[in-house]
């Protein structure tokens, strides 16, 4: 990694909500933050973003799910976010990279710090990949995280997001906060249904019963945020013509 490299990652910007395409959505949710600090760049396109959280210790099923879902989810030109936790946000995090798509990590402590620090060099990859680690804090702002402030981070990964999916999670998760934000901001939530038989799966089985969408592959997810993605190329290439066609009649 060169010393260029490392001088433009620990570059960290800071903005108000409202200045970005990206963020501006956050200006409109509950409590928003004054302002949002980066290391990066945040994505310019409109693409649809979605936001993939769950447990910090994951089952083998719930990892492979994760990142089926990521992995396909960035092949269709989704934005990936979550927020750079262990376990699953990492997981999904890694997969979208290695799909090669755009990801956004949120965390609760002041920039440049990365929290956790296991996850250092993910969170490189992900600038270097094109995606941004963000923030409400930088070195100086005087930020004490404490449990709280994981809470009040997942109100901006939820806020980010067109949608929130939660692949695996206990009925006790701080996941299932993220959910709730996701709610009280009128996002879509999935849920990945599990063994009902396993802990690890009891806070997704009952998000499914109060009405979360059952997310079983990517295509479920895409139906209701980026249904255009869903189309053969040959059709999307017909859709644009057609509208061509009618512009100009």
């Amino acid at each position: 990694m060169s010393i260029l490299f490392i001088t433009k990652v620990m570059e960290i910007n800071r903005i108000r909500p409202d200045e970005h395409n990206f963020t501006q959505r956050l200006a409109s949710i509950a409590n928003p933050p004054k302002s949002l600090c980066f290391m990066g760049k945040l994505p310019d396109s409109g693409a649809p973003v979605a936001a993939i959280v769950g447990s910090r210790k994951p089952s083998a099923y719930g990892r492979e799910v994760t990142e089926q879902l990521a992995r396909d989810l960035a092949k269709a030109s989704c934005i990936i976010v979550s927020g750079l936790a262990l376990g699953i946000d990492g997981i999904a995090q890694k997969a979208a990279l290695e799909a090669g798509g755009t990801v956004i990590g949120v965390i609760p402590n002041e920039l440049p710090d990365i929290s956790p620090q296991t996850n250092y060099k993910l969170a490189m990859n992900i600038i270097k990949n094109g995606g941004a680690i963000l923030s409400e804090w930088k070195k100086g702002d005087g930020k004490v995280v404490n449990r709280w402030s994981f809470l009040e981070r997942n109100r901006l990964v939820s806020g980010l997001a067109d949608t929130v999916i939660i692949t695996e999670a206990a009925e006790r998760s701080g996941t299932l906060n993220t959910a709730a934000h996701a709610l009280s901001q009128g996002r879509d939530v999935f849920a990945v249904p599990g063994n009902i038989t396993s802990p690890l799966s009891a806070g997704c089985n009952a998000l499914l019963k109060q009405g979360a969408y059952p997310a079983t592959e990517a295509k479920d997810i895409l139906q209701i945020i980026a249904p255009e993605q869903l189309k053969k190329p040959e059709d999307r290439k017909s859709t644009r013509l057609n509208s061509s066609h009618l512009a100009e009649s």
